[in-house]
């Protein structure tokens, strides 16, 4: 996806390197779309002069117990408690937020549950087999069958309240 310079409303109190003119569509065409030239990387905004940092975003490390099993169905039905399992996409910017709020819901009903995640980019067989359509998805499986499903970025207690109540109600 590329810009175009001569196409992008510029507020008027914005003010943007001279250097750079309506003629430069193809230098912005062969960057990627995740960078711009150096004259839009610096901006004016009310004289204070803003400017962006190049450079990868850092993700919280994660440690997870890594499992492998033969299939998703034999993961589920050899669990001795119910599965709680992300539907993420490395992508997804909410999918990020949660990683943090899952390890307290993990750490909070360790004894209670067991939480997975599953990348729908890696596996998209068994997020079409669940008709995963908003990320993030939450399913909760009990003896191997969907128990409740919810969808977006939550609070741990939230969360929580959702995971307790699902589990009475089908007991």
């Amino acid at each position: 996806m590329a810009i175009s310079v001569a196409a992008a409303a510029v507020p008027r109190n914005v003010v943007v390197s001279t250097s750079l003119s309506v003629h430069s569509s193809t230098k912005l065409s062969r960057l990627s779309s995740l960078q711009f030239p150096k004259e839009l990387r610096a901006l004016t905004i009310r004289n204070q002069r803003l400017v962006s940092k190049p450079g990868p975003r850092t993700l919280p490390l994660v440690e997870a117990k890594k499992q492998t099993f033969s299939t998703f169905d034999d993961l589920l039905e050899n669990a001795d408690k119910p599965v709680l399992v992300d539907f993420y996409a490395t992508w997804c910017g909410p999918c990020q937020f949660m990683v943090p709020i899952l390890e307290q819901v993990s750490d909070s009903m360790g004894d209670k549950i067991q939480v997975v995640k599953i990348d729908t980019e890696k596996y998209p067989t068994i997020a079409d087999k669940y008709n995963i359509q908003a990320l993030p998805t939450f399913i909760l499986f009990k003896d191997g069958q969907p128990c409740d499903r919810f969808e977006g970025a939550m609070a741990a207690d939230q969360l929580i309240q959702r995971i307790e109540a699902s589990l009475k109600v089908k007991q």
